[in-house]
């Protein structure tokens, strides 16, 4: 019964969490289109109030002018939007859900012995400790190099060189499978906290000032600017890693980090072109296709790269021979009974009679075979030659005599 509630409680809050992180993105992703769509206003009546750029936008059966000021109006309004509410709820969801899934399963989902046999307690402290040190690191870089001469491509050079040290590190260190969500969850928490340390702070000491008549420092500008703008190439990386535990093949791959990296680096590439082509549209900024070309250049080569070796075809003549049950069998008692047998049946699968194996056949190839989440970590060593046993059987029928 406690595992129905939990998979209740996991199905809520990743719902909730993909509520608010559309929310969150389809905000910021609205703002940076917003922000490079606008034209000079023509009429006159704009350009004395100090309107620097507007959009007219027709939807949902009316029109829209939005309007950006270059200097502040005259009167703030008493009631302003504020955007930080969607930053703070994906956060909070997201870290319910690594929670509920990672940290109180961590023997289970967070920890590879192959990779490092530490307790559970050693393994929670150190992935937290990857959200707080990203953060710190990444601030610190973006205050000390942010305001000098190149200081955006300074900061992008070394938050990037960072980003894969930290791959690097997580994939050494936790499950595959893990260390791409932590990785994941790392820049989204750095995310939240330029929202929640810099942009939304920024914002309301500007607003004060202007309310109280007193002139606006514009560091607060330049910061909030600055931390939107990371935030904004943060995000398909971000998304890619969050969706990555569906995909086996690229978090159990031999060289895990270096399959992250890539695909999270293909997605800034794109990123870069939507990014860029509102100005474009506005012949403001160069055609940014190649950045869109890079990016599908960088995801090609890494399928190309990833792409799994043919099994060798069997000689001319040589007898095809058919696996029998006895041979699974093998398998399932050495690497499935563990959680699937008669004393534990994990998700109420039972894997040590042939009625159960033939009524769970399908899951067995889906689980092993084709997306290799089971064994979970592969905590029970299973071989690729014995996935591929089990997968050869599957084909032949998955006979259970």
């Amino acid at each position: 019964m406690e595992s129905y509630y939990l998979d209740w409680a996991n199905l809520l809050l990743r719902w909730l969490h993909v509520i608010t992180a559309i929310a969150w993105i389809g905000a910021s992703f609205y703002f940076v289109m917003l922000d490079n769509s606008l034209e000079k206003p023509e009429d006159q009546e704009s350009l004395d109030k100090g309107v620097g750029g507007e959009q007219w936008a027709v939807h949902g059966g009316g029109f829209y002018n939005m309007q950006k000021y270059t200097v502040a109006p005259k009167k703030i309004p008493d009631h302003l939007h504020w955007s930080f509410w969607e930053s703070y709820s994906t956060w909070l969801s997201g870290f319910a859900l690594f929670t509920m899934s990672y940290l109180w399963n961590a023997s289970t989902y967070l920890i590879d012995k192959s990779k490092m046999d530490w307790q559970p307690g050693a393994a929670i402290a150190v992935a937290l400790a990857f959200f707080v040190v990203f953060w710190m690191v990444y601030d610190g870089i973006c205050q000390i190099f942010g305001r000098r001469k190149n200081g955006d491509t300074i900061v992008g050079v070394l938050v990037a060189l960072f980003v894969a040290f930290a791959a690097w590190l997580a994939c050494h260190w936790f499950a595959g499978r893990a260390a791409f969500l932590l990785v994941g969850a790392m820049m989204a928490t750095t995310m939240s906290a330029n929202v929640f340390f810099w942009i939304i702070p920024g914002q309301r000491k500007s607003v004060k000032a202007l309310r109280e008549g007193k002139p606006v420092d514009p560091i607060h500008g330049q910061r909030g600017k600055q931390r939107s703008v990371h935030n904004t190439y943060f995000t398909l990386p971000v998304l890619f890693a969050m969706l990555s535990n569906h995909y086996s093949f690229t978090y159990t791959h031999q060289y895990n980090w270096i399959v992250l990296l890539l695909i999270m680096a293909g997605g800034a590439a794109i990123r870069q072109f939507f990014v860029v082509r509102h100005r474009f549209k506005l012949g403001n900024a160069k055609n940014p296709l190649p950045y869109a070309l890079l990016g599908i250049v960088i995801l090609g080569l890494t399928i190309a790269w990833m792409s799994p070796q043919p099994a060798p075809a069997p000689a001319p003549g040589e007898a095809v021979k058919k696996v029998s049950y006895g041979e699974v069998q093998k398998v399932l008692e050495q690497r499935c009974y563990m959680c699937h047998g008669a004393a534990v049946q994990m998700k109420n699968v039972r894997l040590d009679s042939p009625d159960q194996v033939a009524v769970h056949a399908q899951g067995i190839f889906q689980q092993a075979v084709q997306a290799k989440i089971m064994p979970m970590n592969n905590a029970t060593g299973m071989t690729d030659a014995e996935r591929a046993l089990l997968g050869k059987w599957f084909q032949e029928g998955a006979k259970t005599n």
